[in-house]
Parts: structure tokens; C-alpha cells; sequence
């Protein structure tokens, strides 16, 4: 099965040229098909019947809906009035995206009523884009000649940002145990966070986690050992008893989550540290799961999880981290966390280590971790601000990973990231946009993707 966005074109028309022009439909119903096989590669596109009225968009759209599709394209076939549309639009659970085309990117001398009626979309988009303005819901909108690649990568962008959007409104964050205590910008009203955004969180009592655990198998926790030697670099230092509850570990709240359907998660240190049936941390499981597709996020930080798991849908890879400290010489800031961290963000030089680490938080023994220093190059960091009242905003820095010397005291994922902003333009956009300290990296520059999520999910875009 592709992993590709997949969308719903909606071609709009109406039926007043039928007897002007006879075949109108046939000839816009197969334009719309070539814009579809235009997105091969960036979208899996349904193309709906043309809609020729308020009945044939509504239908269309339900349909779309039915499928699971991610987002509905809307071009203009010939011009529409919108009030056949306004209702749809007034409803419209999935991203829109508004494609500003027409089959023609040149006129000639030849052209003729005939021309101006299959090439006039523009007035139609203008009618139908007025319409969703007045429905108050948020869309993209791509200009472009059709035949351009940058039509494909604009429609590419905004497919991935809806699907994206999309996931989250369905969604389940599991949370073991509790917030950490006192962390104010990681809370938020789990109500207006389904309302709004779509998670719903999932509260997971950690003694399922601790029975999960013991009721795997030996064998499997050798399999699961047995494929991490061919793919980390393991610490001789590692007791079997260390591996073997480190294995127990990750199964176990992979198969609680599949039995809750979570795709995103939050664990706090002191949550497990006080139940007393649990040895360590799930510190390497955290950054295996990742590595799997699942969001992530310490400390009961649910809207932290899902914007990691957003990161996987956006762009392939999410990972969690937080700013440690400045470096101003450098213009960077050094980025990691307690020991969690997506290990498909790794140097590609280095192998990923599975070490002994001792660690004084949470009262347990050492948790082994998984280290590795982040690969340099583009990279894009995104947090999301609960602003309450079903308000959020999304605060998003570009920069770059630096190609660093090695920190050999440094037992946890890291590297130095410097925006494109500087350090301090950066630090004060970000601070006085209430950028939270847990914060989604995505590798590349992914501004413009986030800025289309924010469009497509209803939220603030704030760059810094």
C-alpha cells in the first residue's frame, strides 16, 4: 500500500454551456483526470464526477469522506456559482486546497468562445473561494500552471500538510501515569484539544504495562534483541538483565498502545519511578518507537506527542527533543533530551549506539539509551502553543545542524542547531511567541509544510 497523501479532486461546473457546447462535460471530466495523473508520485487522487450542482459536490464530498481520504482539491472545471457550494463548504470536515487552474496556460489568437468557456476557471475560483471566505473555513489556495512542477510541489506540499491535519483528528495520545508536576506549558484541556485539533487522549493504567511485560515471551525478546545487534553498536557493559528489561520494555508499550489504538504516547520519569514494578526507564524504547511512526513526548506532554507523531506525517520523520542551552560564539543551541530521541535522525557516518548509562532521575536504575549525535544539515523545529479558548499556535525556526566535533561526555541524543534567525532573533521570537521547551525537529526545511498544517488544522502560524 502507498504512503502517499491521498486526496479527493472535486471538479466544479455547471450545466449552462451544455447546449452551447455539447461534450463539455466528457472533455472537463478528462482535464480533471490529467491534472489527477499529473500528481503521480506526490498524491493518490480519487477524481469525483463532475459537479454539476449542490447535489453532485455534496455527494462527491461525502464520498471522500467515506474512503478516509486526506483532502479535497477544488478546481473549477468552467465557472460554478458558489451558492450551490456554500453549504458543503460551510460543513467541510476535511482540507481544501483551492487550485487557481485552467487546461490552458497560454492565450492565443485562435481562441474563441469555445476556448474562453473551458479555460474559465479563474472567475469561478474567485466566486467559490469568496464563498469559503464567508464559510469561515481556513484552505489553501495554488496558482499555477498546471503542466509546472511547481504545480506538483505545491499540491504535494499541501496533500502532505492535509494528511497531517487529518491524522490528528484521528488521533489517540496514551498517557502513562501523569504530568510532571508544575510544567505549565505542556498542559492543556484534553476537551478542547479533541474539540479543535481531533487527539483524544488515552489514560493508560502503567500495571497493564507491567503485565504486558511479563507476559512476553522469552523468544521474544530475543528476536527483538537479536534484530537490534544488527543495528546498533551494543555496550559490552549491558547485563542480560538490563537487555532483557529493556526488550520486555519496548514490546510491552507497543502492544498496550496497538491495544488501545494510540499511534502517540507520553511517559513521565516520576510516574514510573514511583509505582515501584518498574526497574528503569523506557528510555531506548522511546526512540525505537519513534523510529516506527510513533509520536512521542516526555513528561505527560500530550500536545508535544502529537505534533512529533505530525512530524512523522508531514514529512517522514518527527523527533523530540528540547533546547538545552545557547552558544553564542557558535550563533547555535545545543538540542537533545533526558535520553529520547528518533534514532532515524542519526548521523549517517556514526552507528547508533545502544549504551550503559547511569541516570539519577526517577530513582531507578540505569536505563540503557540509545546515543547518537543528530546528522547534520537543514532542519526545521516546530512547538506547539496551547493558547486556550480551542486556540493553538504553531512556532516553527529553520536552521541547520552543525557538522560539530563530539561531546564525549554528552550520554544522550544531541547536536548543535542554529537558526536561520540567529540565536538571539530566534530565542526572542520564539519566547515571546510562548514556544514551549518540548519541540518536534523535522530534518530539511519544512517551514512551508508546517505553515500549510497550520492552514489545513486551523492554527496559528508563527515563524521565528
Amino acid at each position: 500500500m502507498s504512503d502517499l497523501p491521498r486526496i479527493g479532486l472535486l471538479g466544479i461546473m455547471q450545466p449552462l454551456y451544455d447546449d452551447m457546447l455539447p461534450g463539455i462535460t466528457e472533455r472537463q471530466h478528462a482535464y480533471a483526470r490529467e491534472v489527477a495523473d499529473s500528481l503521480e508520485g506526490v498524491a493518490e487522487v480519487t477524481v469525483a464526477p463532475p459537479a454539476r450542482g449542490r447535489a453532485d459536490a455534496e455527494a462527491a464530498v461525502r464520498g471522500f469522506e467515506d474512503a478516509g481520504l486526506d483532502g479535497v482539491l477544488v478546481v473549477m472545471l468552467t465557472y460554478g456559482p458558489s451558492l450551490r457550494v456554500t453549504r458543503l463548504f460551510q460543513h467541510m470536515r476535511l482540507p481544501v486546497c483551492l487550485a487557481n487552474i485552467q487546461p490552458e496556460s497560454e492565450i492565443t489568437d485562435r481562441w474563441g468562445m469555445a476556448e474562453m468557456t473551458y479555460n474559465q476557471g479563474i472567475h469561478g475560483a474567485q466566486d467559490t473561494a469568496n464563498a469559503m471566505v464567508r464559510a469561515g473555513l481556513p484552505f489553501d489556495v495554488v496558482t499555477e500552471d498546471r503542466r509546472a512542477p511547481a504545480f506538483r510541489e505545491r499540491v504535494g506540499r499541501w496533500a502532505r500538510a492535509a494528511r497531517a491535519a487529518t491524522a490528528l483528528t484521528e488521533l489517540k495520545v496514551g498517557v502513562f501515569g501523569y504530568p510532571m508536576n508544575g510544567m505549565g506549558d505542556a498542559r492543556v484541556d484534553e476537551s478542547e484539544l479533541l474539540r479543535s485539533l481531533g487527539p483524544e487522549v488515552v489514560h493508560i493504567a502503567q500495571g497493564e504495562l507491567r503485565r504486558t511485560m511479563e507476559a512476553l515471551t522469552s523468544e521474544e525478546v530475543a528476536e527483538l534483541l537479536e534484530a537490534e545487534r544488527g543495528r546498533f553498536e551494543i555496550d559490552d557493559r549491558l547485563s542480560k538483565e538490563e537487555l532483557d528489561d529493556h526488550a520486555r520494555l519496548q514490546l510491552g508499550l507497543e502492544r498496550v498502545l496497538e491495544r488501545h489504538g494510540c499511534s502517540a504516547y507520553s511517559t513521565h520519569f516520576d510516574a514510573l519511578g514511583e509505582d515501584g514494578r518498574f526497574a528503569r526507564l523506557p528510555m531506548a524504547a522511546a526512540s525505537s518507537l519513534m523510529a516506527r511512526g510513533y509520536g512521542f513526548a516526555g513528561e505527560g506532554d500530550v500536545p508535544a506527542a502529537a505534533l512529533v507523531y505530525a512530524g512523522h506525517r508531514l514529512s517522514g520523520i518527527g523527533h523530540f527533543t528540547e533546547m538545552y542551552a545557547m552558544d553564542f560564539p557558535r550563533d547555535a543551541i545545543l538540542m537533545s533530551h533526558m535520553g529520547e530521541g528518533n534514532w532515524k535522525v542519526a548521523r549517517d557516518d556514526e552507528p547508533v549506539r545502544l549504551i550503559k548509562r547511569p541516570l539519577a532521575i526517577g530513582g531507578l536504575d540505569d536505563p540503557p539509551t540509545l546515543l547518537f549525535r543528530i546528522q547534520p544539515g537543514p532542519a526545521t523545529l516546530a512547538s506547539l502553543v496551547t493558547l486556550g479558548g480551542g486556540r493553538f499556535r504553531l512556532v516553527v525556526a529553520e536552521g541547520e545542524v552543525l557538522d560539530e566535533p563530539p561531546m564525549p561526555s554528552l550520554e544522550m541524543p544531541y547536536g548543535m542547531f542554529r537558526p536561520d534567525s540567529g540565536v538571539r532573533g530566534c530565542m526572542d521570537g520564539w519566547l515571546a511567541a510562548g514556544g514551549t521547551h518540548h519541540i518536534t525537529m523535522t530534518p530539511g526545511r519544512t517551514a512551508a509544510d508546517w505553515e500549510s498544517f497550520c492552514t489545513a488544522a486551523g492554527v496559528e502560524y508563527r515563524p521565528v
